[in-house]
């Protein structure tokens, strides 16, 4: 059977997000400083560079302050469960069709969607904005006699 796993590599993914994360050149994540030196590829993902800062002296990779960080999976992986969650698989799918255990691809996929939403921006309202079937319940929620009570002792006070 073929899989979508071997499709793609983990060199193009690591291309891909130097791209979509730096489009006008590589950055320091901790200073945003430009002065930056490539130092080397990560030791167990050699598609994934690392870099050295020269203003703040922090070193950081492709994946540093990123959802991917610190994960044993290799991004491709990620990538392409990010790709079946778009699809609207379920986690035992993607565990199947990534050979993952799904405890795993559960993890990646809570991981993944607390991301995007991080990332989604909060709404504007501008102009008009109209709202139907508002219901206001003053006090006691869930108890409307202990309200119709008090607004009865208060019609008897008058």
């Amino acid at each position: 059977m073929l899989k979508i796993d071997n499709l793609i590599n983990d060199a193009k993914c690591y291309e891909t997000v130097r791209q979509m994360r730096w489009p006008e050149g590589v950055r320091c994540v901790w200073c945003k400083s430009e002065k930056i030196k490539r130092r080397g590829m990560h030791l167990r993902q050699r598609d994934r560079q690392r870099y050295h800062c020269h203003d703040c002296g922090r070193d950081f990779d492709d994946l540093t302050e990123t959802i991917f960080a610190h994960h044993h999976q290799p991004l491709r992986k990620w990538i392409v469960c990010l790709y079946l969650l778009g699809l609207n698989l379920s986690n035992e799918q993607i565990a199947q069709e990534l050979g993952l255990n799904k405890d795993d691809v559960h993890q990646m996929t809570l991981q993944l969607r607390s991301g995007v939403v991080e990332l989604k921006p909060e709404p504007e309202l501008k102009g008009t904005v109209e709202c139907d079937e508002v219901y206001i319940v003053a006090g006691h929620k869930g108890h409307p006699e202990a309200v119709k009570k008090k607004a009865d002792s208060d019609a008897a006070a008058d």
